[in-house]
C-alpha cells in the first residue's frame, strides 16, 4: 500500500513538472510570436511612431486613459468635473476603460513605476507609448488561453498553437488595438467563455463558465453582449455537432448555463448595471437608413480590411474527405456560417444592438478559422489526387471570383497584393506536399501558416494602419504639434490658469474635431467626445438651445456657439482661438497670447450659484426662440412642470426689416440651388438697431443628396455638416448661428441643392445679461468646492429666493442635503441642476454615487458568498 502511494506521488510530481515546463514553453512561444507579429510597430516605435489611430485613438482612447488614471490616483472612482461639463466616469466611461481589467492592471503597474521613480508623471504621450507593450502582452495572453481552449478540444499541442496564432494574429486584432484599443480585450474573454461552455458540455462543470460570464459582464457590457451572442451561436452548433458520446444532456446544459449565467450577472451587477444605465441614459439619433440583408463590404480572401480567411483554411474547406472528422466538421460548418454572416450588414446591425451596421464580432470567425486549421493539421492527411485537384480548382475559382467581382480592388504594386501572394504560397505548398506524400507535411504547413500569419499581421500594420489609411503617422512629433498639443497652445492655457483663482472657471476651446481637447491640455473645458454621454446635455445642444458645435456629429458636444449668454451662465470664463479665426463672443477681452493663439476673458461672468423666485415653464418655452430661452435662464430658472410659469421673454424676428440677395444661386419654394463653387444668400438689414451687439440667425438647412460633408459659413463663422448618408449625422437640421451685428449677413454653402427654410433673425443687446450680472453681485456664497463626486457650499439667502440653479449637469445618482436634510434635485435650465432653498443660511452638499450602486454592491457580494460556499461544498463532496 505504501509503495503504491509512493509511486502515485512520484508520477504526480513528474506530471506536475511536465505541466510546468509545457506552460513555460507555451509562454515563451506565445511571447515570441507576439513580438514578431508587432515587428512593424516595434521598429517604428524607436522612430517615435505610436500604435494608435489619429482619430479615435488620439481623440478618445489616450485622453480617457489619462483622465481615469489621474482620477484613480486621487481616489476618485465615480465622477469627474473634468469630463465635459462634468460627468460620471463610472457610467459614461464603462464602455471604454473604467472596468477594463487589462487597463486596471496597467494602471496598477504604472502607479507602482511612478511611485518608485522609474517613470515621471504619466501623460497622453506615456499612454500612447504604452500601447505597444500592453498589446504584446495582451496578445501573449490571447495565444496562451486560445491554445488551452484548442488543447481542451483534444487537439495536439502544435496544431492547437497554430490555431491560436491564426486567431490571435488576425488582422481584426490589430485593427482593434490601433483604432479602439479596449475592443481587443474581448479577444481574451471569448476563448475563456468557450472553455467554460466546453466544461459544461463535456463535464457538466459550470464554474469556468460562471467565471467567464462574470469577467465579461464586469469588463465591458457592450462586448459582453457581442460575445454572448457569439457564445449562443457556438452552443447551438455544439448541440448539432456532438464531439463525444458522453456529453452532458442538453436539458442539464441549459440548467447549468442559466444558473451560472444568473450567478455571473449577480457577481458583476455592481459594474454591469450602472454601465448599462449609462448606455440607456445616452442619446444617439436612430439610424434611419435601410439595412440590406446581403452586402459585399470586405474582401476577406484577398484584401480584407476587417478579417482575413487564411488560404489554408479555404483550401481545407474544399476537401470533402476532411469532413469525416467530427471536430473538423464542427469548426468548418461554423466558419462557413460566420462567413455568410460577415457578408450581411443586417447581421452587423444585430451585433451592434440593431443600430448602424458595425463589424465588431468577427473575432469569432478568426477563432473558428484557427480551429479549422488546427483540426486539419491534426488529421492524417491521405487525400486522393482527384479530390485534391477538385479542391484546388474550386479554390482557384473562388479567389478569381473574389478578385473579379470586387468593384474597388486593384493591385497597382506587389505591396497591395500581400494577402493574395500569401494565399498562392500556402495553397501551392499544401498542394505539392500532399501530392508528394511528404512525411513532414504537417510540420512544414504549420511553419508556413505561422510565418504567413506573422507576415500578414505586419503587412496589415504597414499598409492598412500606417501608410495608406487615414490613421497615418501618429508620432510624437504630431502629438506635439498644433494639431494636438502644441507648445503655443500650452503656453496660452498655462497663462490663463496662472491668472485665474476660481477653480471652477472653464475654458471654451477645442482643436477641430477633438472634443476631448480639455483632457489632453489639462484644463476644465466645455466639450466631450464619447459614445456614451449625458442625454440631457445632448438634448440641450441639439434640440433645446440649438447650439452649433462647429462640426456636426453624434456622441459629442462642444463649445457654446460663441453665445455670450451661455458662456456667462455656464462658467465659461475664457475663450481660446487661433488669431484671426473669427470674432470672439461679446464681452470677452484678450488676456493671454502665444504664437498664433490667444486667450480671452469674459467680463460678464455670473456666479456658479444663482438664486431666483422667477420660474419659467419648459413646456411653455418649447416653441420659443433660442434667444428667449437664454433670457429665461438669465432672468430666472426653467423647470419642467405642468403649472404655468412666468411670461415668456419677448424676442421678435426682424426678418421683415431685411431683404434677401442671391449670390450665384437660385432660391424658390424653400430650395436653395447653388450653381457655382460657393454661393448662397445675403440677408441685408435695412434699419439696424444701433444697440444690437449680436444677431442670432435661425434657419433649417438640409443638404439634398449631398454625398460629402460641406462647410456652412455665416460671415466669419464656419461649421461643417455631414453627408446625407453619414451614419454619424445628428438628423437635426435646425441651426442657430450667432454673429456679430453687421448690416449684411452672408450665408454660404458649396455648389449643390439644399432645403433652406424658416429663416428668422433676432437681435441681442445683452441688456438681460447685464441685469443678471448686477443682481447676482449681491449673492453671498462661501466655501464653494467641487472635487470628484462631492460639491458643497454655504449660501446666505438674504432675498428669500425659492430656487437655486447651478451649472452641474443633471444626472441620476446625485444626492442633496440642505442644512443636513435630504432634498429632491430638480432638472433645471434643460440640462442642469436646481433645488429649493430655505430662508436664511443654506448649507448645501451634493454627493454622487452611480444609480443603485449600494444595493448592487450588496447583491454582488451576496452572490459571490453563495457561489464560494457552493463551490467549497462541491469540492468537499468530491473527496
Amino acid at each position: 500500500m505504501q509503495k503504491r502511494e509512493a509511486t502515485r506521488t512520484f508520477l504526480h510530481k513528474i506530471s506536475s513538472s511536465r505541466n510546468k515546463n509545457s506552460f513555460f514553453f507555451l509562454f515563451l512561444g506565445s511571447l515570441f510570436i507576439a513580438l514578431l507579429s508587432h515587428l512593424y510597430f516595434i521598429i517604428h516605435w524607436f522612430d517615435g511612431q505610436y500604435m494608435t489611430g489619429i482619430n479615435d485613438g488620439l481623440s478618445q482612447m489616450q485622453p480617457f486613459k489619462e483622465l481615469l488614471y489621474n482620477e484613480f490616483k486621487k481616489g476618485e472612482f465615480f465622477y469627474s468635473p473634468d469630463l465635459g461639463f462634468g460627468g460620471s466616469i463610472y457610467t459614461q466611461l464603462s464602455y471604454y476603460f473604467f472596468n477594463s481589467i487589462i487597463f486596471l492592471v496597467t494602471v496598477g503597474v504604472t502607479f507602482g513605476l511612478e511611485n518608485l521613480g522609474v517613470i515621471g508623471k504619466p501623460d497622453v504621450f506615456y499612454w500612447a507609448e504604452a500601447i505597444l507593450v500592453v498589446s504584446i502582452l495582451r496578445l501573449t495572453a490571447i495565444l496562451m488561453i486560445t491554445t488551452f481552449y484548442f488543447r481542451y478540444m483534444t487537439l495536439p499541442a502544435l496544431p492547437a498553437f497554430v490555431g491560436a496564432v491564426v486567431y490571435g494574429t488576425s488582422i481584426i486584432y490589430f485593427r482593434y488595438v490601433t483604432y479602439w484599443e479596449f475592443f481587443s480585450d474581448a479577444m481574451i474573454w471569448l476563448p475563456l467563455l468557450l472553455i467554460g461552455i466546453e466544461k459544461v458540455v463535456r463535464e457538466a462543470k459550470p464554474w469556468m463558465f460562471l467565471l467567464a460570464v462574470s469577467i465579461s459582464l464586469f469588463d465591458n457590457f457592450y462586448f459582453a453582449y457581442v460575445n454572448f451572442l457569439l457564445a449562443g451561436i457556438y452552443i447551438l452548433f455544439r448541440w448539432l455537432f456532438k464531439l463525444d458520446e458522453q456529453e452532458t444532456p442538453v436539458k442539464k446544459q441549459i440548467t447549468l448555463f442559466l444558473s451560472s449565467g444568473i450567478a455571473g450577472f449577480g457577481i458583476s451587477a455592481f459594474s454591469f448595471v450602472p454601465a448599462v444605465y449609462g448606455f440607456l441614459n445616452n442619446y444617439r439619433p436612430p439610424y434611419t437608413e435601410s439595412v440590406p440583408l446581403i452586402g459585399f463590404t470586405d474582401n476577406f480572401l484577398i484584401n480584407g480590411l476587417i478579417v482575413y480567411i487564411p488560404a489554408f483554411v479555404v483550401f481545407c474547406l474544399m476537401l470533402v474527405s476532411l469532413y469525416q472528422n467530427p471536430l473538423f466538421r464542427f469548426f468548418a460548418f461554423i466558419t462557413m456560417l460566420l462567413i455568410l454572416l460577415h457578408m450581411s450588414p443586417f447581421a452587423a446591425s444585430v451585433f451592434n444592438g440593431f443600430s448602424a451596421p458595425q463589424y465588431r464580432w468577427e473575432h469569432l470567425l478568426s477563432l473558428t478559422a484557427g480551429g479549422t486549421a488546427a483540426a486539419s493539421l491534426s488529421m492524417s492527411i491521405q487525400i486522393k489526387r482527384k479530390k485534391l485537384m477538385v479542391a484546388f480548382a474550386c479554390a482557384v475559382v473562388l479567389y478569381v471570383l473574389f478578385y473579379v467581382l470586387d468593384p474597388v480592388l486593384t493591385f497597382q504594386r506587389v505591396k497591395d497584393a500581400w494577402m493574395g501572394v500569401s494565399a498562392f504560397v500556402i495553397v501551392a505548398a499544401f498542394f505539392i506536399l500532399v501530392l508528394r506524400k511528404s512525411r513532414h507535411t504537417k510540420l512544414i504547413m504549420a511553419l508556413l501558416i505561422l510565418v504567413t500569419s506573422i507576415g500578414i499581421a505586419n503587412a496589415y500594420q504597414e499598409n492598412r494602419l500606417s501608410s495608406t489609411g487615414a490613421d497615418s503617422k501618429v508620432s510624437k512629433e504630431f502629438m506635439e504639434s498644433n494639431g494636438y498639443r502644441g507648445a503655443d497652445q500650452q503656453k496660452v492655457i498655462t497663462s490663463i490658469q496662472e491668472q485665474e483663482k476660481d477653480p471652477l472657471a472653464r475654458i471654451d476651446w477645442t482643436i477641430k474635431r477633438r472634443n476631448n481637447t480639455p483632457i489632453v491640455h489639462g484644463f476644465k473645458g466645455m466639450s466631450a467626445y464619447s459614445s456614451i454621454l449625458n442625454e440631457h446635455l445632448l438634448f440641450f445642444y441639439l434640440q433645446d438651445l440649438h447650439i452649433d458645435m462647429g462640426w456636426e456629429s453624434v456622441s459629442r458636444y462642444g463649445t457654446l456657439g460663441d453665445r455670450a449668454n451661455l458662456h456667462s451662465m455656464l462658467m465659461g470664463k475664457y475663450y481660446v482661438m487661433e488669431k484671426g479665426e473669427r470674432n470672439v463672443p461679446y464681452g470677452f477681452k484678450k488676456s493671454a497670447s502665444a504664437g498664433e493663439y490667444a486667450g480671452y476673458r469674459n467680463d460678464n461672468m455670473l456666479p456658479f450659484v444663482r438664486t431666483t423666485s422667477t420660474v419659467f415653464s419648459e413646456r411653455e418655452l418649447q416653441h420659443a426662440s433660442s434667444l428667449s430661452k437664454e433670457h429665461a435662464m438669465l432672468s430666472g430658472i426653467v423647470l419642467d412642470r405642468k403649472e404655468p410659469g412666468a411670461p415668456i421673454p419677448e424676442s421678435v424676428s426682424i426678418m421683415k426689416q431685411t431683404s434677401l440677395e442671391l449670390v450665384q444661386a437660385d432660391y424658390h419654394g424653400g430650395v436653395l440651388e447653388v450653381k457655382e463653387k460657393r454661393g448662397g444668400i445675403d440677408i441685408v438689414v435695412e434699419q439696424a438697431n444701433p444697440a444690437a451687439k449680436d444677431y442670432y440667425l435661425s434657419f433649417s438647412l438640409k443638404g439634398l443628396n449631398n454625398k460629402d460633408p460641406y462647410v456652412l459659413e455665416v460671415n466669419d463663422y464656419k461649421t461643417t455638416r455631414k453627408a446625407a448618408d453619414s451614419i454619424y449625422k445628428t438628423n437635426v437640421d435646425q441651426l442657430v448661428i450667432r454673429v456679430e451685428a453687421e448690416n449684411r449677413l452672408s450665408l454660404r454653402v458649396p455648389k449643390g441643392t439644399y432645403e433652406l427654410k424658416n429663416l428668422k433673425l433676432y437681435e441681442e443687446t445683452y441688456d438681460v445679461l447685464q441685469r443678471a450680472k448686477e443682481e447676482s453681485a449681491q449673492l453671498s456664497v462661501k466655501g464653494l468646492r467641487w472635487e470628484g463626486n462631492q460639491l458643497s457650499f454655504t449660501l446666505e439667502n438674504t432675498k428669500n429666493d425659492q430656487y437655486a440653479a447651478i451649472p452641474l449637469p443633471y444626472e441620476k445618482g446625485w444626492q442633496l442635503t440642505v442644512n443636513g436634510q435630504k432634498q429632491d434635485i430638480e432638472q433645471a435650465n434643460y440640462a442642469f441642476t436646481g433645488f429649493k432653498l430655505e430662508k436664511g443660511k443654506n448649507v448645501v452638499k451634493l454627493v454622487y454615487y452611480p444609480p443603485f450602486f449600494f444595493p448592487l454592491l450588496f447583491l454582488s457580494g451576496f452572490t459571490m458568498f453563495i457561489v464560494v460556499f457552493l463551490w467549497k461544498r462541491k469540492k468537499r463532496s468530491a473527496f
